[in-house]
Order: structure tokens, then C-alpha cells, then sequence
């Protein structure tokens, strides 16, 4: 019998990519379809992510939302999964008794027999272990034909900066091996897709091995490029400690690898970037991106940024402010400093106003958008080629594409035949958000 699956997932890219995974396994396995709704749903699953403050409440929050449909339902089963999973455990079901199952990054293969095990002993199933890379062999691998596909490389991170719990929910570093991950791609590309984003928490520390021999996210971004109807290639997320020179040479022999790197920096103060544990100074950032630049002159820089860390002085706020206005990052993603268990950051004195923390990071979104909308500015007039990912959101008349450095792009157009295609188009407008453009005659 065809059971209904519902799956809200939050956080970063590796859980979407997860989510879809889940989906597999469970169609595979059990027979699960997606519900069009949670009330019609079988089994609810909540992908939870950890990297903000407020995490476990929203969690909680979903689960008092689910709550009342259990209540009309009682064979309904609630799974949570995730880095709020990971990190809280058997702690969600004491306080949730209406949860079921519980399940970490590192078991969502595990999820089939979860819950078959609740539902014939009704004993509460928790696993939130960290069995290395055994869920990609139990993952089915296959394609669904969208243009664009995530592809996990790389699991956990090794870093251990003061501010971040990552290594303590999704565990230490482990890497696929490069033929796992080429056949991945391989059956991707044989349905349709043709851009690959490669994905993990160090994406760039990536020591995969290929026949036998340890190897790197260069070599394998090169092998990526040699796979049929493979025609781009992006990559999330480095560390600017791991950007090797093998890593920005690759940029001058691999044309499928786009014009666009996220490059978190946090902090734009040496002394906050050592209180991070971040393990680079600003210097050594800069002479980086001019390095990628010599090679890439048209490259677009996106960044992460912590507002408000604990200690920060307005002269490090200035430092910050400083490295924008040099780099001219294209985006940004900015959030005001929140402690998170278990972290060395969380005991250190944060005597900084809330008031002072939003007006930075009010100073810091304006520039941000300001130097964005600038750069977007310089497209009107050119010819961009854009994978085109579908009809946009907002308008069903129009067709959305990406440039090679990242800029959303939005042109009349029903032909849905051009979805998946490389297509040309003349930008005429520049908008807070996308590009508007027509097709080129």
C-alpha cells in the first residue's frame, strides 16, 4: 500500500540535498509518496538545522503545529531529523512525546527500518550516531531531471571554529570517494541535468580518493567537466584556509566552473578572526581573492558575516566595512552573532547592545545591497548565457535562468522546451533582486 511523506526541511543546501535523499529511500524501501499537504501525510519528517540561535524553539514550534494533526490522526508518525536532531537526541522526544522517531545527518538511510520499528513495537527509535559515509551506500542513485542538482562530496567539518556547533551534529571530516560521486553525477546528467553543485561543510578540504589515491576538489572538479551534458559547475562551502593553489588554477582549464565563489569570511579583524578560530588573517583573504581574480577578472564574491561576535569594537566593525568596500562582494549572508551549545564562543563575555549589533548589521546589508545592485547595473546592456531552471515564481509568463556569476535572471518567454538549455539573453533592467531580460535574436 502507497504511503504519503511530508518533509519540511530548514537550514543550509546539504539539508535540501538530504531531504531529497530521505524521499529516495523512503520510495525505494517503503513505498512512500510525497504528500501534497501535512494533513493528508503518513509519516511527517522535520530536517532540522542548528546554526542559528532559536533553533530548538522553531523545532518545537513545528511539533506543537504537527501535534494537532496527530491528534486526528494517531497513526501518524513524526520523524526529526537533522543537526538539532543530532545535537539534542532522546532530549526531543522527553520534551515532545508526540515525536517518534529521531534521526541524525549521518543515519537518514536508517529511516526505513526506524520506522518500521515504531510502527510494530511503538517504542520510541532514536539513532543519532555517526557511522561515517554508510548512508551513501544505501542512497539510490538516480535523477529527477531538474537543470541544476546538488551532490554531497563531503561530510562534516574538522575546524572547530568558536562560534560554530557543526562538527558536533554532523561529526569529523569524511569524504566520498571520486567514482561514487562521478556515478552520481553520471546518472544525473543521463536525465537531464546540467549543472552539478558539489556540496559540503569544508567543501574544499575534499580528499576523496581516486583509484586508490588520495586526491582533491580541483581534480575532481575537472573530472566533473569530462561527463557528458555536464555544462556547470559550482561548489559550496569554502573555507579560505582550504583554498589551495590547485583549487584557483583549475579556474583558468575548466570553463564549466562558474564565475562565483562564496567565500565566507566572518569578519573583516584579525583579532576577531583569532577569537573565531578561523585560522587565516585578512591579509592572507585578500591575496587570495586577487589570486582568483588574476585568473577569473570577471569573478563575483559572496560572504558570510558575523555581526556583533563577542567583543567586537566598532574599529573591528571598521575592519569589516573595510574588507567590503575592497573585495565589493556581490552578496552577502549576514546575521547578528547568537551563541550555540557547546561552543567556546557561547562562555565568552558579549557585552555588546542589541541595539548596536542590528544598526551594524543595518550598515553592513545597505552597503552590501548597494554594491550588489551596482554590479547588476553593469549587466544591462551585455549578453549573459543562463541555464534557464524554470518559470519564475512570481510571474508564469516569464522563464528564470542563472548567469555564469550568479544573477538570477527573469525573460518572457512559455517555451518550456528551453528549460535545461543554455540560452543567451540581452539584459535590458536591473532589479534589487534579478535581472530582467529577452531572449537574443
Amino acid at each position: 500500500m502507497t504511503k504519503k511523506l511530508f518533509i519540511k526541511t530548514h537550514g543550509c543546501q546539504m539539508n535540501e540535498y538530504d531531504s531529497a535523499k530521505i524521499f529516495d529511500i523512503l520510495k525505494e524501501k517503503e513505498n512512500f509518496e510525497l504528500a501534497k499537504n501535512e494533513d493528508e501525510a503518513d509519516l511527517l519528517i522535520l530536517n532540522t538545522c542548528s546554526i542559528r540561535e532559536k533553533a530548538q524553539e522553531k523545532v518545537f514550534h513545528q511539533i506543537g503545529r504537527w501535534r494537532k494533526i496527530k491528534d486526528k490522526n494517531p497513526d501518524l508518525k513524526i520523524a526529526i531529523g537533522g543537526c538539532v536532531a543530532s545535537q539534542e537526541g532522546k532530549n526531543i522526544i522527553k520534551r515532545a512525546p508526540t515525536v517518534d522517531i529521531v534521526f541524525g545527518p549521518q543515519t537518514l538511510h536508517k529511516l526505513p527500518e526506524l520506522y518500521n520499528e515504531k510502527s510494530k513495537t511503538n517504542l520510541d527509535q532514536i539513532d543519532v550516531s555517526f557511522p561515517k559515509l554508510e548512508k551513501f551506500n544505501h542512497i539510490p542513485v538516480n535523477g529527477t531531471g531538474e537543470p541544476s542538482a546538488f551532490v554531497s562530496i563531503i561530510e562534516g567539518c574538522n575546524k572547530y571554529c568558536s562560534f560554530c556547533v557543526v562538527p558536533k551534529t554532523r561529526g569529523h571530516e569524511v569524504s566520498r570517494t571520486i567514482e561514487d560521486i562521478l556515478n552520481e553525477v553520471s546518472a544525473l546528467a543521463e536525465k537531464g541535468t546540467r549543472e552539478i553543485h558539489l556540496l559540503g561543510q569544508n567543501v574544499n578540504n575534499f580528499k576523496g580518493t581516486y583509484k586508490g589515491e588520495k586526491s582533491s576538489l580541483a581534480k575532481l572538479i575537472e573530472l566533473t567537466a569530462k561527463i557528458d551534458n555536464i555544462e556547470r559547475i559550482r561548489y559550496t562551502t569554502s573555507h579560505p584556509h582550504e583554498f589551495k593553489d590547485d583549487l584557483v588554477e583549475v579556474y583558468d582549464r575548466v570553463p564549466e566552473l562558474v564565475s562565483h565563489v562564496h567565500l565566507p569570511v566572518q569578519s573583516g579583524s584579525d583579532r576577531i578572526l583569532k577569537l573565531m578560530r578561523r585560522r587565516y588573517n585578512i591579509d592572507k583573504y585578500l591575496g587570495l581573492v586577487n589570486r582568483i581574480r588574476e585568473v577569473r577578472p570577471d569573478m563575483s564574491f559572496s560572504s558570510d558575516f558575523i555581526i556583533g561576535f563577542p567583543g567586537e569594537t566598532n574599529d573591528d566593525f571598521l575592519d569589516t566595512m573595510n574588507v567590503i568596500n575592497e573585495v565589493r562582494f556581490d552578496e552577502s549572508f549576514s546575521f547578528i552573532y547568537s551563541p550555540r551549545p557547546n561552543t567556546t564562543a557561547s562562555e565568552m563575555e558579549d557585552n555588546i547592545s542589541k541595539e548596536e549589533k542590528k544598526e551594524r548589521l543595518n550598515i553592513l546589508q545597505s552597503r552590501i545591497n548597494q554594491l550588489s545592485f551596482g554590479y547588476s547595473r553593469k549587466k544591462v546592456g551585455t549578453n549573459q548565457s543562463c541555464l534557464i531552471y524554470g518559470r519564475s515564481k512570481r510571474d508564469p509568463g516569464q522563464l528564470q535562468g542563472r548567469t555564469i556569476c550568479n544573477r538570477i535572471v527573469n525573460f518572457p518567454s512559455n517555451d518550456i522546451d528551453l528549460v535545461g538549455q543554455l540560452i543567451n539573453i540581452q539584459i535590458n533592467e536591473a532589479l534589487p533582486n534579478c535581472l530582467r531580460g529577452n531572449l537574443q535574436n
